[in-house]
């Protein structure tokens, strides 16, 4: 399966939003959107649901215009939706129905995941009684439940602690190995890197940077060397102005040569005690504070 956007344009009054969003998604892989606040992250998920529709391009699937009676979503919204004073059973169900699935599906497939989640003890009791983290473990519950086959995850580890947050790394990978489309759109960029093979950066309502994570980082000169040793202190003063200190200790060598680097690392490995040296890549956080934090005319 491959979701796409073409030349996404939207305007709301006279504030155009998107100026010509155009990336792809497949199956099996997670995508990341990603941008500051104001960016058009939300403006652009909305379209590919068909929450309302662009002023211009289209949202293609498997490369044919998309029908929203046949691609069913998943969504996990940031802000929550689902009702404080109902019981959780019967809201789930209500939520599956309107998805399409029947009444005995429904609480069929509720069931399932109020098991996988762990929150089976939880089933007749009303949201507001349970933790912000296990809401949102619930509102994933109706993301999830009626299997569709493009599921969109807004900030998902938000407000959940670290087994939690473990257990529904859990569900995505799963959810991921089978064939989904996953789009992710967070501020945790830590979470982005660990999951998704492809980003695309928004600024301004434009496409900032795009592609697969991988090859992004690989542009970046590969002329730096990050090293670990206990001869933190020798290393320096042996590359003196070539060599700087990270705020974790490690040292960042810059050579005047990305081609050299092998002859070094060798050289290094060979006159002190090493205990990590390798190529310096840029982290996602890095490149989303050159790409999301530029003007148009530093673009």
């Amino acid at each position: 399966m491959i979701l796409e956007l073409q030349d996404i344009y939207k305007s709301f009054g006279e504030k155009q939003v998107l100026r010509g969003i155009s990336f792809k998604a497949e199956g099996g892989k997670a995508f990341g959107l990603l941008g500051r606040n104001g960016a058009g992250k939300t403006t652009t998920l909305r379209i590919i649901m068909n929450v309302f529709g662009a002023a211009g391009g289209q949202v293609l699937f498997d490369s044919e215009q998309i029908d929203y009676n046949k691609v069913h979503f998943g969504y996990l919204p940031e802000e929550r939706g689902l009702y404080p004073k109902k019981k959780i059973s019967e809201q789930l169900i209500y939520f599956a129905m309107l998805k399409g699935m029947t009444r005995k599906d429904a609480i069929r497939a509720i069931d399932y995941w109020l098991e996988r989640l762990g929150m089976t003890e939880y089933r007749d009791k009303r949201l507001d009684t349970l933790s912000k983290g296990n809401q949102q473990k619930i509102q994933l519950i109706t993301a999830l439940a009626h299997d569709p086959e493009i599921v969109i995850l807004d900030e998902p580890f938000s407000g959940l602690d670290p087994v939690n947050a473990l257990l529904l790394k859990d569900v995505v990978k799963e959810t991921i190995a089978k064939g989904k489309i996953v789009l992710f759109s967070s501020h945790q960029m830590n979470y982005i890197e660990e999951f998704c093979d492809s980003i695309a950066i928004l600024n301004s309502g434009k496409i900032a940077i795009a592609g697969e994570l991988t090859e992004i980082k690989h542009s970046y000169p590969r002329n730096r060397l990050v090293v670990k040793s206990r001869q933190n202190a020798e290393i320096a003063r042996a590359y003196a102005a070539s060599c700087t200190q990270a705020e974790n200790g490690e040292l960042i060598i810059t050579l005047e040569d990305a081609k050299s680097k092998q002859n070094e690392m060798q050289k290094l490995s060979g006159s002190y005690d090493i205990d990590e040296i390798r190529v310096f890549e840029p982290t996602l956080n890095d490149i989303f504070v050159e790409y999301a934090g530029q003007t148009d005319a530093q673009r």
